[in-house]
């Protein structure tokens, strides 16, 4: 699991570097494979504004002559071979003496009888992503002249943690952020706390507002249908829809490096809002085109001689024992692994149903195994995903999607919750004391309890062995 020092900063406030902090991690357990440090060695490269275009035709290919403004006086003119940009584009100049990642330095030099003072810069060469064929074109009210590095937040350090089976939040920023928290005795903002706090789902017509791990009474139908068919290997599932986003919209160029540097490749905004708070949350999601759903959907086991057509374009026989995801036309994804591409998000879905459910672990962990699929979704679900998470996951997806395609959220939540009650544990807090062989004062019990995301209450008195404090979670 990748993880940004940028984003962990975001839930505590007051980290250390990025050595201390794998250090921290280190001795609490996980493995720390690796730390990056990149876009560090960015420097000179400016925002600049396309003042004209002349074509140079040559033997082999053409390439454009491009005078380009850095600031409100002057220009200068560079050779660039790309097209994608027109007069008035906002684009990433790399001036001479710039250094770009990898350490080349950029200087004026002679090239198809100009004098090319500096270089206009795609993602590749800034480091962002790959993209190579086509200049880096930023939004229009980017400001001239200002830094690129400190715009973008190029700079950042990456944590690379192997996370074990038994430990499966900490294939979040959220879970990690929280260990850190704990090891340095910062405060966690939770993040999952945060979008709960600020829900709007009662504006959207449903009642999706129930706090954090607290069991939701809403209706099942208030919103799209569905029929949970195997509670007990779904215990949770809650559906939101948008209507009206824009196909063409983009995701912002600070979320696309994020997914980048965590290892994932930017899609599209309806994709990439799934994957950004599964890596944030540690809650999967799925994205269906609503308009090619057919009828309620229903969640349940395969039926013989089913077949299903996943996202990596693989036509799977299905098991009876596979658990999956159903309209009236069929399968249409395998629940926890994998979407079927009958109803995948295309250049030109404008209706959005978002799934956030919660399955079972052995059932997701079978699926996989049977039809040798591991996927993101698969790694968290096998590892066990917190159940409270889906709707607050689901929440932060519509909010993104209107935020960023335009789209309007439909007036309904459905959540079908069918958890079984949280267990009250009884605990003596005398008894870290008696089992550690060392002291441990009943507010530091209490305090750690609480840091790793219990519910600490004061147990009724006749449930004090010995006068002995408890506390329930």
């Amino acid at each position: 699991m990748k993880i940004l020092m940028s984003w962990l900063r975001e839930a505590v406030d007051g980290l250390p570097p990025a050595k201390a902090v794998a250090e921290a991690l280190i001795r609490a357990g996980f493995e720390v494979e690796s730390v990056e440090s990149v876009g560090h060695d960015l420097a000179g490269v400016v925002v600049g504004e396309v003042v004209s275009i002349e074509v140079v035709e040559t033997k082999k290919k053409n390439v454009r002559w491009v005078d380009v403004a850095v600031s409100q006086t002057g220009t200068r003119g560079v050779i660039c071979g790309a097209f994608n940009f027109e007069v008035g584009d906002r684009v990433a100049v790399a001036l001479p003496g710039a250094v770009l990642p990898g350490g080349f330095t950029i200087t004026a030099r002679k090239t198809y009888g100009k004098l090319s003072d500096g270089m206009i810069c795609s993602l590749r060469e800034l480091g962002i992503g790959d993209d190579h064929d086509g200049i880096l074109v930023l939004p229009p009210e980017t400001p001239l002249g200002v830094d690129v590095a400190e715009l973008l937040d190029l700079a950042d350090d990456v944590l690379d943690i192997a996370v074990t089976p038994d430990r499966g939040y900490g294939l979040s920023v959220r879970g990690i952020a929280r260990e850190v928290a704990t090891a340095f005795g910062l405060t966690f903002h939770d993040p999952a706390a945060v979008v709960a706090g600020g829900s709007d789902a009662g504006d959207a017509g449903g009642a999706g507002g129930a706090g954090l791990g607290e069991r939701s009474d809403a209706p099942a139908t208030l919103g799209y249908p569905v029929v949970v068919a195997d509670p007990e290997a779904c215990t949770r599932y809650v559906a939101r829809v948008v209507r009206g986003a824009s196909p063409g919209a983009q995701t912002p160029l600070r979320l696309a490096r994020r997914l980048t540097l965590s290892g994932m490749r930017p899609v599209s905004v309806p994709v990439d809002i799934t994957n950004l708070i599964m890596l944030g949350l540690g809650q999967p999601l799925h994205a269906f085109d609503r308009a090619k759903l057919s009828g309620p959907i229903v969640v349940r086991r395969a039926r013989e001689g089913e077949r299903l057509v996943t996202l990596d374009g693989v036509k799977r026989e299905l098991d009876p024992e596979d658990l999956v995801i159903a309209d009236d036309s069929g399968v249409v994804a395998l629940a926890g692994v994998m979407g079927g591409a009958s109803t995948e998000i295309s250049s030109d879905t404008t209706e959005i149903l978002i799934e956030a459910a919660h399955f079972d672990p052995i059932a997701v962990a079978r699926t996989a195994r049977r039809h040798q699929l591991t996927s993101e979704a698969s790694r968290r679900f096998e590892r066990g995903v917190d159940p409270a998470l889906a709707p607050v996951a689901a929440q932060a997806a519509v909010r993104l999607l209107t935020e960023l395609t335009g789209a309007t959220v439909e007036a309904g939540v459905t959540d079908i919750d069918q958890r079984r009650p949280a267990p009250t544990i009884l605990f003596p807090v005398a008894e870290t004391t008696r089992l550690g062989g060392r002291p441990y004062p009943p507010d530091v019990v209490r305090r750690r309890l609480t840091e790793v995301g219990c519910l600490v209450t004061e147990a009724p008195g006749p449930h004090r062995p010995g006068g002995v404090g408890g506390v329930s979670t």
